[in-house]
């Protein structure tokens, strides 16, 4: 029995009609769509809108074409941190010497677009500005302020925070690193584990427990012997930067790298209450990214002969989306009015990681789906998203914590224990 072969098509307009059929387009999914629909960044000033500016312009240029490759291969782009000094988007609002001011409305406007680009850079400006350089402004002498702020600020050292613990997360406040005086400073002896950028050299803001019972900082150089970092492997999120497992092991540090103003627990609080609305903020741009991207693909995307958003049910899901994202929009830019009036509370600041996390979840789910199997490439952007945003939703404190927080300013009850 012989079998007959199907001769190729010899039509060229039938050779044409059959590629139409099958060929997908290349999606093109990081143009510009309309992200700020109630206008709520049309009257930021204009000193604050050249932050924002500067962050939009290099997350488009030099972040989206190279952060998949490192994202997928776990890498470090360290060469950006460098970069966003040389633009002055490191600081997150701290004034160094030098620098030009710059608002806590900047500061999140620029946190916002960093995420919009990639999570992981959006978590280097977190890091870096929002933790290690804030604990030194706010907790440090003149001599160790004019020390480290401006290179910090400028990118030309790295900068870590380390209060995180393998046995304390939630719990920071019963951390177990100790803090031994001895003649001429005193010896670390503990464990941490989460500390971005703890292991590519610089200085860590490590912060133990001394004999007196209190919570104290230290400025410790990543080369100090006793003090070893190794990379975290096998992370789900934030691939392209590094948090490390560290191991202090009868760590000198002298008196003068003693941070004088970090006398208690409620001084590393001053900065993490910062800190936390600037993680509302990178949701904000975690949710831009997915929401755009949705947008643009249900344009773009063709299904039963027309395009995604010609479908009822798909322009009900933008709806949704455009009016969560708008939520949390308004949210982190009123928590940041008050932030700058010296009114933010830790339960307001609580109320805006809590709201923006969560409904950035919502967003970027909604818009993994609406994706279909699009949805978990790399190459469109909500994969990405959508793992970091999970990152995101734990540090700085975990959901259940900031519930906690914002249910003890509603009852005055604490339910901690």
């Amino acid at each position: 029995m012989t079998t007959q072969s199907i001769p190729a098509a010899t039509d060229p307009r039938l050779a044409e009609s059959l590629s139409a059929r099958t060929h997908e387009p290349d999606y093109v999914l990081t143009g510009e769509v309309e992200t700020d629909p109630a206008r709520i960044f049309g009257n930021v000033s204009a000193e604050d809108q050249a932050f924002r500016d500067r962050a939009r312009t290099f997350a488009k240029e030099e972040i989206l074409p190279i952060i998949s490759d490192y994202w997928d291969r776990a890498d470090y782009p360290l060469h950006l941190i460098k970069r966003l000094g040389d633009l002055d988007l490191l600081r997150d609002g701290i004034d160094a010497d030098g620098f030009e001011p710059m608002s806590r409305m900047a500061a999140g406007l620029v946190t916002m677009e960093l995420s919009r680009g990639d999570g992981s850079i959006g978590t280097v400006v977190g890091v870096q500005g929002g933790l290690a350089l804030r604990s030194i402004a706010y907790c440090g002498s003149p001599e160790q302020k004019q020390r480290w702020l401006p290179t910090l600020a400028r990118g030309e050292e790295y900068g870590a925070f380390a209060l995180t613990e393998p046995a304390h997360g939630s719990d920071s406040v019963g951390l177990e690193t100790t803090a031994t005086p001895v003649p001429g400073g005193f010896v670390l002896n503990g464990e941490k584990k989460w500390i971005g950028n703890g292991s590519i050299g610089g200085v860590t803001v490590v912060w133990a427990r001394a004999d007196d019972g209190q919570v104290h900082g230290f400025l410790v150089p990543q080369d100090s012997p006793g003090y070893t970092a190794s990379t975290i492997q096998g992370k789900l999120a934030l691939r392209a930067i590094w948090q490390a497992h560290i191991r202090l092991e009868n760590v000198f540090v002298p008196t003068a790298n003693v941070l004088p103003l970090a006398r208690s627990f409620k001084d590393t609080a001053k900065v993490l209450l910062a800190t936390r609305v600037g993680v509302g903020w990178s949701a904000v741009g975690h949710a831009t990214a997915c929401y755009e991207t949705a947008v643009q693909y249900a344009a773009q995307r063709k299904q039963f002969g027309r395009p995604l958003a010609a479908s009822q049910i798909i322009q009900e899901r933008l709806a949704r989306m455009q009016s969560e994202l708008v939520t949390i929009q308004l949210m982190v830019m009123q928590m940041t009015r008050l932030d700058e009036a010296g009114q933010l509370t830790p339960s307001q600041a609580s109320l805006a990681k809590f709201t923006c996390t969560r409904t950035a979840r919502t967003i970027a789910a909604n818009a993994r789906d609406l994706l279909g199997g699009n949805g978990i490439l790399l190459a469109n952007r909500i994969a990405r998203h959508m793992a970091d945003v999970e990152a995101i939703h734990t540090y700085e404190g975990t959901e259940t914590m900031q519930a906690l927080i914002i249910g003890r300013s509603i009852t005055g009850i604490s339910a901690f224990a």
